[in-house]
């Protein structure tokens, strides 16, 4: 029981990093109906800006405000720099462009602080235990767990109840109709980029802060793992996003602790394959439908 319970909450530490990514994939996919490749780097940015401010003697809960801030920074130039001139190319052009700029920002951190491994030190406090149902659980754990919940709810409420996000839902929808309307795409195009980094921020922090080790290809695998949870849940849909991630990081963690020694190293592939089987029987997701917006 001890060891089902350890590797559940192993599962659900890391659900809760996936659908953070995972939803803001999802948004602005919604809106703009354009994969960010590069997305999964906004983690890296996040975790190097957070080492850099630390160990400046900036205190940790201004750092990792001003990491997050640094983020989100960096999310509204990507779009401006790189995607607001080629939003009305093809998804070819798109899906290049924004591998181009995962792999631009890369080598770009590679070639500032070198591909060797970081420790990510954070206050004792988050590293401290206690026992839940015959296994340990840490600070950061509980953490990581609230702040997906919280943010997550966060997002639902700036969607469903603010000017904004009945904007983001008009933009989704129709953004030719919603331009027509008076409704200014590009802020809106905006302010789903912000709110994708921020939670792209928050995730890549919680992760190397339980791990305690980062480097400048962190950010690719989980990229890549949270769109592939976002494709599980389906593309644009909120619910979609966290169910995916949940869903993704159960299959990984229980094929690794269960699967037999002889067979444990193709656990990613016994994962996909899962992952694989769904998407024949429900094409667009498990939320997913046909059209590009949904909830």
């Amino acid at each position: 029981m001890g060891y089902f319970t350890a590797q559940l909450i192993s599962a659900v530490k890391l659900g809760s990093i996936y659908a953070l990514v995972a939803i803001g994939y999802s948004i602005v996919y919604s809106i703009m109906g354009m994969i960010n490749f590069a997305h999964g780097e906004l983690l890296m940015i996040a975790t190097f800006s957070l080492w850099v401010l630390l160990n400046a003697g900036v205190p940790f809960a201004l750092a990792v405000a001003l990491a997050i801030l640094v983020t989100a920074l960096f999310g509204i130039l990507i779009e401006r720099i790189a995607y607001r001139s080629i939003r009305d190319a093809g998804e070819s052009t798109q899906i290049i462009t924004s591998l181009a700029v995962s792999i631009f920002l890369e080598a770009l951190c590679q070639a500032i602080f070198n591909s060797s491994s970081k420790a990510l030190i954070i206050p004792d406090f988050f590293s401290k235990t206690f026992r839940i149902l015959d296994t340990t659980v840490s600070v950061i754990d509980v953490v990581t767990l609230a702040c997906t919940l919280i943010l997550t709810l966060a997002v639902v409420l700036i969607i469903r109840r603010t000017a904004v996000g009945k904007a983001m839902r008009a933009v989704a929808d129709n953004m030719e109709a919603a331009d027509l309307m008076g409704i200014d795409k590009n802020r809106i195009i905006t302010a789903a980029f912000v709110i994708g980094s921020v939670l792209a921020a928050v995730a890549g922090i919680l992760y190397s802060g339980k791990y305690t080790s980062f480097s400048n290809d962190m950010g690719f695998m989980l990229g890549v793992k949270a769109f592939i949870a976002a494709v599980l849940g389906g593309l644009g849909s909120l619910t979609g996003a966290v169910t995916g991630g949940y869903i993704m990081a159960v299959l990984e963690v229980f094929f690794s602790g269960y699967l037999p020694r002889g067979v444990v190293s193709y656990q990613t592939a016994f994962t996909f394959l899962v992952l694989i089987l769904v998407l024949l029987v429900r094409p667009n997701g498990l939320f997913g439908s046909s059209n590009r917006q949904r909830s």
